[in-house]
């Protein structure tokens, strides 16, 4: 070769498949082979993996093509070029109506959030007056359960336990 560059290492396999039309695949051993006598006197001393690593990342971005046997080839056809696109998870979304209306703006302006403030707390209120207490009953008792009677009470009663 008259210069002193390396092609790119996906330049140079093509070029090795190419050349080299094995029907079954080209393996990775021949790929070098093929290489290293056309460019071995500028190859880098890590050309074995350099090859291993671009022709994995070929065979990734579809590029190249791995056969059955373990040999390389170039991909044939438009159906290996673009796989069919994937679904994605759950249900699809319904077709939009492009005829229908857009969705009109509400004619009250939405109400503000939480509790409704009260009588008392608003600042026009007068503070209200404060109610009577109610009557006590006719009977006399106090409503509710009756109040219970403490222990002390019954020792001052006279009552020893």
């Amino acid at each position: 070769m008259a210069s002193d560059e390396l092609p790119p290492y996906s330049q140079m396999i093509l070029e090795a498949i190419d050349t080299l039309k094995q029907p079954d695949g080209v393996p990775q051993s021949s790929i070098s082979d093929y290489i290293e006598s056309k460019y071995g006197q500028i190859l880098p001393p890590e050309h074995e993996d350099s090859l291993a690593t671009h022709l994995a990342q070929m065979k990734d971005t579809g590029n190249l093509v791995l056969a059955n046997n373990g040999g390389y080839l170039r991909p044939t056809g438009p159906e290996s070029q673009s796989a069919p696109a994937k679904r994605g998870r759950g249900r699809p979304p319904k077709p939009k109506d492009p005829l229908a209306p857009a969705a009109a703006p509400p004619a009250n302006p939405p109400r503000p959030r939480g509790r409704p403030p009260g009588k008392a707390h608003s600042a026009d209120a007068e503070p209200a007056a404060k109610k009577p207490k109610p009557a006590a009953s006719s009977t006399g008792r106090p409503r509710g359960r009756p109040r219970k009677v403490k222990p002390a009470e019954a020792v001052e009663t006279g009552i020893e336990a």
